[in-house]
């Protein structure tokens, strides 16, 4: 892959510890978090019904800051594979991002195949 395939999100210093960044890849809405010192990103659709998982803007985890939560059915997701374990998506998982922190930015990168539609 080439040096377009990463999408640059913000500064390193604007990601704050357990709150998401939201931005849009391709068409598709996203986000990065940050938690504990790790970046994981995810398409922000819930595999159940397709919808926007955030609370409110870059609200993303539950409210023991363990797991990605959805808000309209609180389905949990682990915040490093996006993997369901509870709720009605269960087994199902998050779409993935790629992340990497380049120049001082952090950059997603675009994906090869485009994120399933819902």
């Amino acid at each position: 892959m080439t040096e377009s395939a990463w999408h640059t999100v913000c500064p390193t210093g604007e990601l704050k510890d357990e709150l998401a960044t939201e931005f849009k890849m391709d068409e598709s809405p996203a986000f990065v978090i940050s938690h504990k010192g790790r970046l994981h990103a995810f398409i922000n659709r819930c595999p159940h019904l397709g919808i926007e998982l955030n609370w409110m803007p870059g609200r993303f985890l539950d409210i023991d800051r363990s797991f990605i939560q959805c808000a309209t059915h609180g389905a949990l997701f682990t915040l490093d594979s996006g993997f369901c374990i509870a709720g009605p998506c269960q087994g199902e998982a998050l779409f993935r991002l790629e992340t990497r922190i380049y120049q001082g930015q952090v950059q997603v990168r675009t994906p090869e195949q485009p994120a399933p539609d819902r």
